[in-house]
């Protein structure tokens, strides 16, 4: 077996749901940026206050990272992520193929780091076509203030978004072998950093929105500010963290019982 043949095979069984996902989320992403027109008069009207309150302004930027990729986009692209990382595993384990899949010659950290390079690929091939539909819609939907390189760094932190909730799965479903655990454990964790970072800030407690991914994901304002690579080092490291103590986990664990 070829040193990259479980990536290759889990991108070639999955590429009809990864070109699915890619196409929905940039359709999504687009239609919603198209709308930014329309929607900055409402935004305007909203009280000063208020608005302070939600952090968002009538800004091509601040539209965008208040809904966009505030909220849609983002919770799309957690999905693919979790999805995929809830089968890398724990999927083959419940459907009892995860025993074939071991007697060729592959180590479990091979089938790990393999399924989860599956899943970083298809993040990025996600990310870069919400890039290109938005850059698609930038004139027309007067969002020109945003550079397309500010658009590529939000994007980025998509994609890294989506790697770090996939990673989280994927060391669930190693450490436990079940879907079910995995949705769950992935599903609480996901409430609550989305919480941490919208309302720390409000409740008076700012420290607690660095324990959130979101915080990571866009806290530095990309559409604003470009690349924040201190923030992806720590969505990397996270994602690191969790795939290592899942697979140490795994490499231990008796799959038969």
């Amino acid at each position: 077996m070829s040193a990259a043949a479980i990536l290759t095979k889990t991108l070639s069984d999955s590429r009809r749901g990864l070109i699915g996902w890619a196409v929905g989320t940039a359709l999504v992403g687009m239609v919603y940026a198209s709308t930014y027109p329309s929607q900055r008069e409402n935004v305007d009207s909203i009280p000063e206050a208020l608005r302070q309150s939600l952090n968002v302004d009538g800004t091509a930027a601040g539209y965008l990272q208040a809904s966009v990729f505030g909220i849609i986009v983002p919770l799309l692209a957690m999905i693919y992520g979790v999805t995929m990382g809830a089968r890398a595993i724990a999927g083959d384990e419940e459907s009892g193929q995860l025993d074939l899949l071991l007697a060729h010659p592959i180590t479990r950290t091979q089938l790990v780091l393999q399924r989860f390079g599956a899943l970083v690929a298809g993040a990025f091939g996600i990310s870069a076509l919400v890039w290109l539909a938005v850059l698609a819609v930038r004139g027309s939907a007067e969002l020109t203030s945003v550079s397309p390189l500010q658009f590529l760094a939000q994007c980025f932190s998509l994609a890294l978004l989506a790697i770090t909730f996939g990673a989280l799965a994927v060391g669930v479903g190693a450490a436990v072998g079940r879907r079910a655990v995995v949705l769950v454990v992935v599903a609480v964790v996901g409430v609550l950093s989305y919480t941490a970072s919208t309302f720390a800030t409000q409740i008076g407690a700012d420290w607690i929105a660095h324990l959130s991914p979101f915080h990571y994901y866009i806290g530095g304002e990309p559409l604003r500010n470009g690349f924040q690579w201190g923030d992806a080092a720590v969505l990397v490291i996270a994602s690191a963290i969790f795939v290592a103590a899942g697979l140490a986990r795994f490499n231990r664990r008796d799959i038969n019982s």
